[in-house]
């Protein structure tokens, strides 16, 4: 037996193994399969990774310059399946047996393969990237949205970029185009307020770039989108309200730039009217769905006179916010003022008291959203037309409009 150097510039030092002379073309193609290139020195170099690992054969007189990653005819050659199958397996192909894509995904596995995405990309014209912009992702409301829309892309093999606008237009305007500068295939968004049709979302469109709208529907434009059912949410909580013997129902709205701030105070005027109950505008003030514009228009309602019994706050941030007015200004709640609220809040049924809200899907706007774009970017869509998938929220009943804790089945 002779022993073989390998030098390890990552140790920097020298590991003695020893090496048994065997056929060289058996040990050549040992190498090919192991993802090794062959030189022709006298001492043997290797990377980080392999230093402390190196093959258990080398050629006398050869050095392995560098180990190259495997490739997917590496793959194929490990699961005994042909190349076709391999690729069928990394674009999700459903086509695939399940004893095929196991055996494939094995092979990767023992491989540590990492599919070439900018070539597959440049194939297929497709970077399997998604865009994602959210208005405040502050709002406890949109982490849950985000992680639906992650688990959705992630499912398909889509990577998910996000980006915050802070409910500013501008900004919003300069995410999309560094989005389509970075050729996402698709885009979901929850869109600033604005009283103007959204140029930029058309233009993606016009490009050919499919764009979900979540939670909130922009000006003049027809496109796919996955909604709550505001009106009937903010209808079945003022009818809750008013069912407790509240008639002076004080209101909190968002921007009435949004379509979700205008359903909210429809659901609310609805309620009033089937009661028998005249919409009164001194009750009802406009906030922008914020903690501090919460807090500000609770206390400026709760200081009032005559006050409102009662007051239904249209998201969760300005709830936190009207139910901190409400403390500070001496009122017992739910004795003295009665509060409800659109949005629920965590931790919502840890405060004293306990809130009463309409919850809303979060997640599953999300992930609903995220499945209807990559089937949109995959022509999985027979329709052409744009697409609007309305989720029921739920209400649940707690401490602070005085009723036992409880939670009803749907907000129906």
């Amino acid at each position: 037996m002779r022993h073989v150097n390998f030098f390890s510039a990552w140790m920097g030092q020298h590991v003695h193994r020893q090496e048994r002379p065997g056929n060289i073309a058996a040990w050549e193609a040992e190498v090919n399969l192991r993802g090794w290139e062959v030189g022709g020195l006298e001492c043997v170099g290797l990377q980080a990774d392999d230093a402390m690992n190196p093959p258990s054969k080398v050629r006398p007189g050869s050095v392995l310059l560098h180990r190259r990653g495997p490739t997917i005819k590496d793959v194929a050659r490990r699961a005994r399946v042909s190349v076709g199958t391999v690729s069928n397996v990394l674009k999700g192909t459903p086509s695939v047996s399940p004893e095929l894509r196991a055996r494939v995904e094995r092979a990767m596995n023992e491989l540590h393969y990492q599919p070439n995405h900018i070539a597959r990309s440049l194939k297929s014209k497709r970077t399997n990237m998604l865009g994602m912009v959210v208005s405040d992702i502050t709002n406890p409301f949109f982490p849950l949205v985000v992680r639906g829309a992650e688990d959705a892309a992630l499912q398909r093999g889509f990577l998910l970029i996000v980006f915050n606008t802070d409910d500013r237009v501008e900004r919003e305007r300069q995410v999309f185009g560094l989005l389509r500068a970075r050729r996402v295939d698709g885009l979901l968004a929850v869109v600033a307020p604005s009283p103007n049709a959204p140029v930029h979302i058309e233009e993606l469109l016009e490009a050919g770039i499919p764009v979900v709208c979540l939670d909130r529907l922009p000006a003049d434009v027809h496109i796919d989108s996955i909604v709550v059912d505001n009106i009937k949410g903010a209808l079945v909580c003022t009818r809750h309200l008013i069912s407790l013997g509240h008639r002076r129902i004080g209101f909190i709205s968002g921007s009435s730039l949004l379509q979700t701030s205008r359903d909210r105070l429809r659901g609310y005027q609805l309620a009033l009217s089937e009661a028998g109950i005249e919409f009164d505008a001194s009750l009802v003030r406009e906030g922008d769905f914020r903690m501090h514009s919460g807090y500000r228009l609770a206390k400026d309602l709760c200081l009032s006179h005559p006050r409102p019994t009662a007051l239904f706050v249209a998201n969760g941030m300005m709830g936190i916010g009207a139910l901190k007015a409400i403390n500070e200004v001496g009122l017992r709640c739910p004795e003295e003022i009665a509060l409800a609220v659109f949005d629920d809040v965590p931790g919502g049924d840890t405060f004293r008291p306990t809130l009463t809200v309409v919850s809303q899907p979060a997640y599953e706007l999300g992930f609903q959203g995220t499945q209807l774009l990559i089937r949109r970017i995959m022509g999985e869509m027979n329709n052409e037309h744009p697409v609007r998938i309305t989720l029921e929220p739920e209400l649940k009943i707690r401490e602070s409009t005085g009723g036992r804790p409880r939670q009803e089945g749907s907000a129906g």
